[in-house]
C-alpha cells in the first residue's frame, strides 16, 4: 500500500520472478489443550466507542465514523506471539510459512549488508523495502541472520494464513479488529494511543517506532531499530504489551471502510475484500508519513503477504 510501513503485497512487480508457493497452505489441527492460556488476558466485553475522527489525514484507511459497538467477554495474548513460541508450533507440527514456501520476504533494506541490498529488487513505491530471498521467520533479515538471540521478540514474517495455523494450533484464534481496538484502547475511551493522547509523556517513549527522518536515519531513541522483546514497553492498563508498535498485528477482518453508524455487537468485518486488516503499526512507523501507530489506525494486506514487522497475536472466547 502506498505510503504504509507494512510489506508490499507479494504480487508487487519487484519481486523476484517466479515464486509461487507450491501448493495450498497447509492446515493443522488443534494440539489439544489451549497453548499459553496462562499468558492471556480475559476482557469482560462491553459498549465501547470504536474509530475515529482524529485522522491525521488517513481519511481513507476508513478510521471512522465513531461507533458504538458491544462485544462478548473474549481473551486476548498479553504479548504478541514471539519466536520461542512459534518455534514450538513448528517443532510440534512441522509446518512450513508461506515466506519458506516463496523461499523469499520482504526485509527493510537499512537492515541488509552491501551485497545483500544491492541484489535484492525494490518495490517502486516503497522502495526501502527489499524482496530478499531466503528471509523468513528464522532468518528475519535473509541469509547470515537468525533469532538465536531473539526468542522473547515477536515472530515476524508470517502471513494471515500461516497465524490462523498457529492459533488453529494453539487452541485460539485471530482477535477480530474490534476485539484488537477494544482491546488496545486499555478502558481509556477515544484516546490517541493505548496509555492516552501524548506520544511521549514525561518524555518517556511507550512504543517502538522509527524516531529520525524515515527511511535514512533512525536515531533509536527509544532503543531499538528493529523488533523489540514483547515486553520491552509498559502494558496498557488491561495488561496488554505493544498494542502500539514493533510490529503490525493480524485480524480475523476482510479489510472494509464503510461502517454501520449505529450500535453493533460482535461484528467481525465485511464478507469479502481486499485483503486482511492489520493493527498497531511498527518500528518502521512514523508521523511524517505513517502516523498508524494510533489506536484507531488501520491497514491491510493480502492473506499470503508477509514481512520483515509483520506479526500477530490471538484471541480466544470466553468459556
Amino acid at each position: 500500500m502506498t505510503g504504509s510501513c507494512c510489506a508490499p503485497a507479494r504480487g508487487a512487480d519487484s519481486a523476484p520472478p517466479g515464486r509461487r508457493a507450491p501448493g495450498p497452505v497447509p492446515r493443522v489441527p488443534p494440539a489439544g489443550p489451549v497453548v499459553g492460556l496462562d499468558a492471556m488476558v480475559e476482557l469482560p466485553g462491553g459498549t465501547f466507542r470504536m474509530g475515529t475522527t482524529d485522522t491525521d489525514g488517513f481519511s481513507s484507511d476508513g478510521e471512522g465514523p465513531v461507533r458504538e459497538v458491544e462485544l462478548s467477554p473474549f481473551l486476548i495474548d498479553r504479548y504478541a506471539v514471539r519466536n520461542d513460541e512459534f518455534a514450538a508450533f513448528v517443532a510440534a507440527t512441522g509446518y512450513v510459512t508461506e515466506a519458506e514456501r516463496f523461499s523469499w520476504s520482504y526485509v527493510f533494506a537499512g537492515f541488509l549488508p552491501g551485497e545483500l541490498r544491492r541484489i535484492s529488487p525494490r518495490p517502486d513505491v516503497t522502495p526501502w523495502w527489499a524482496a530478499v530471498t531466503g528471509a523468513d521467520w528464522r532468518r528475519p533479515e535473509g541469509p547470515g541472520s537468525s533469532i538465536t538471540d531473539r526468542g522473547d521478540h515477536p515472530v515476524v514474517h508470517v502471513s494471515w494464513d500461516d497465524a490462523v495455523s498457529y492459533a488453529t494450533w494453539a487452541g485460539k484464534r485471530l482477535p477480530t479488529e474490534a476485539e484488537w481496538e477494544h482491546a488496545a484502547r486499555g478502558g481509556l475511551d477515544q484516546r490517541r494511543y493505548p496509555w492516552g493522547d501524548e506520544l511521549t509523556p514525561g518524555g518517556e517513549h511507550r512504543a517502538n517506532i522509527w524516531q529520525g527522518r524515515f527511511p535514512v536515519k533512525n536515531t533509536r531513541e527509544d532503543g531499538f531499530a528493529g523488533t523489540a522483546p514483547v515486553d520491552a514497553f509498559p502494558p496498557n492498563d488491561f495488561g496488554l504489551h505493544q498494542m502500539a508498535g514493533n510490529v503490525w498485528e493480524w485480524c480475523a477482518d476482510w479489510w472494509g471502510t464503510d461502517h454501520p453508524t449505529g450500535l453493533v455487537r460482535d461484528p467481525a468485518g465485511p464478507a469479502a475484500g481486499p485483503g486482511k486488516v492489520m493493527r498497531g503499526g511498527s518500528y518502521l512507523c512514523h508521523d511524517s508519513y505513517c502516523n498508524r501507530y494510533r489506536v484507531a489506525a488501520r491497514t491491510r494486506n493480502e492473506m499470503g503477504s508477509a514481512g520483515g514487522n509483520t506479526g500477530f497475536r490471538c484471541a480466544r472466547d470466553a468459556d
